[in-house]
């Protein structure tokens, strides 16, 4: 087989996709996929200094596959422009690029001067996170706000349905909610990320998914308080009111869950189905489990909700029940909400619930299934915030200070929204090798102090073809 270079680079998808051997049998039954949204480099050091007061006590620094990952769209348009003029270009040594820029980003909170040419880049032609979710989820870039629609405005086949086809179960959970841009990039297809009634009643009606579970629900506000009457527009992310009564009152294929108790339940494996082998859960919560509560400081957590790590392990329970295998996909969706905000203590507190999911999840390969038949990544879809040390304004990339465990590190913020620096990337188990394979120079990640192995990177698009290799599924790019 043949396949033109440009032909490739004209749809989004990437060339490393069709390199590695086309032909293989499957050499993983399961993939798990954990995103971090809107994290660079220096939001999972803040983590870990705070957590451990260290670098390499988290579970992912013992993977044996450590790169970096670029994530910029097909095109900066919010809808199909037929065309690929205006394509994104992008090239990552221009990151590292220390040449004085005078420039001020203007930002949602705060103004925020360039200092550096490199900072100037990383600010522009940034994706979004449906671009983004769509491009780890199917191999082709898009444009931002897509979900699996491509710029040519044509449905994109995602590795939900690769994996469902090929007799495997799909889960998408998330902290967010379950019909937001990235866990609906796993679920769904559409024109707009904004079309949230649409894309959840794709998702009920679709039944595709074996779990899906997040946060939407409309009778709770973001303090995890109950709503009385919520209007309609409040059930905007679960289908609208009639979907979403036909869902809780067991009239489609759909187990439905929402309270913690039950989420638990799950969790050690003694909730009952009801006969069903489906299940939704929709957390107590309109917007995120914990980020949207008053307040900006750690603590006092809501009550009503799970965290991220229970909802993990009840989704592997579920899904592990099928003798095929399955397709899970796990997101920190509020880490984006924290720097979006620029708030320090709660991006490190969802980005630590990030990190026990992940915990969760090699704790259950190693009991329940191994590394020889299960593909973990972890990875985030982009940077937010241009997190780095307090120092940053001076020297370049200055890393984020260390103040000890348990106290917060020292930082300075130089933006408000996303970014398209490049992203950590962390594979273990059954064809992690793939995006090794893959993987290009990029020597000034050396500024971030990082093994000469491990300053390489991949495209965003690269995540989705070492699933599908994983999967030995590669000739469906044939």
């Amino acid at each position: 087989m043949h396949i033109c270079k440009p032909l490739l680079v004209s749809l989004g998808l990437s060339t490393a996709l069709v390199a590695p051997a086309m032909a293989q049998d499957a050499t993983a039954k399961n993939v798990i996929l954990l995103i971090t949204d809107g994290a660079g480099i220096e939001t999972w050091r803040a983590a870990s200094y705070y957590r451990f007061g260290g670098l390499g006590h988290e579970v992912y620094d013992d993977f044996d596959v450590q790169v970096f990952a670029s994530t910029h769209p097909l095109t900066t348009e919010r809808q199909p422009t037929m065309t690929d003029e205006g394509a994104v270009t992008f090239d990552p040594a221009e990151l590292w690029n220390a040449e004085a820029d005078s420039s001020v980003y203007e930002g949602n909170i705060a103004d925020y001067p360039a200092y550096f040419a490199g900072y100037a880049y990383s600010r522009a032609d940034y994706t979004d996170s449906a671009a983004a979710g769509t491009a780890l989820a199917s191999g082709h870039k898009t444009y931002n706000s897509a979900l699996n629609w491509s710029n040519n405005d044509t449905r994109m086949k995602h590795i939900g349905e690769y994996a469902v086809e090929s007799g495997r179960a799909l889960g998408s959970i998330s902290s967010v909610e379950w019909t937001h841009a990235t866990p609906a990039a796993f679920l769904a297809h559409n024109r707009s990320r904004n079309n949230y009634e649409e894309i959840a009643q794709e998702i009920i009606d679709g039944g595709l998914a074996t779990v899906v579970m997040g946060t939407g629900h409309p009778y709770f506000n973001g303090n995890g308080e109950r709503v009385e009457a919520p209007s309609d527009k409040d059930f905007r992310y679960v289908g609208g009111r009639d979907t979403w009564n036909r869902l809780v009152s067991g009239e489609t294929a759909y187990k439905h869950i929402e309270t913690r108790a039950d989420f638990e339940a799950l969790a050690n494996g003694t909730l009952d189905m009801g006969g069903k082998d489906r299940l939704i859960g929709t957390a107590q919560n309109v917007k995120t489990l914990q980020f949207n509560r008053d307040g900006v400081a750690m603590g006092d957590l809501l009550e009503n909700v799970p965290d991220l790590p229970t909802m993990t392990k009840g989704a592997l329970n579920v899904l592990s029940q099928d003798e095929d295998g399955f397709f899970l996909m796990i997101e920190g969706g509020a880490v984006d909400w924290a720097a979006h905000a620029n708030n320090l203590p709660r991006i490190i507190e969802e980005q630590i619930d990030f990190n026990k999911s992940v915990e969760a999840v090699v704790d259950w390969v190693e009991a329940n299934s191994s590394w020889d038949e299960t593909l973990v990544m972890v990875t985030t879809d982009h940077g937010n915030g241009l997190l780095e040390g307090p120092d940053s304004g001076k020297v370049a990339y200055s890393p984020v200070i260390n103040q000890g465990a348990g106290a917060l590190p020292l930082v300075r913020w130089h933006d408000d929204t996303h970014t398209r620096e490049l992203v950590p990337v962390y594979a273990m188990g059954a064809g992690a090798e793939y995006l090794l394979d893959v993987a290009k120079p990029a020597p000034g990640l050396a500024t971030y102090g990082v093994s000469e192995v491990s300053r390489v990177y991949v495209d965003n698009t690269d995540v989705f073809g070492a699933a599908l290799h994983a999967f030995g599924l590669t000739e469906a790019l044939d």
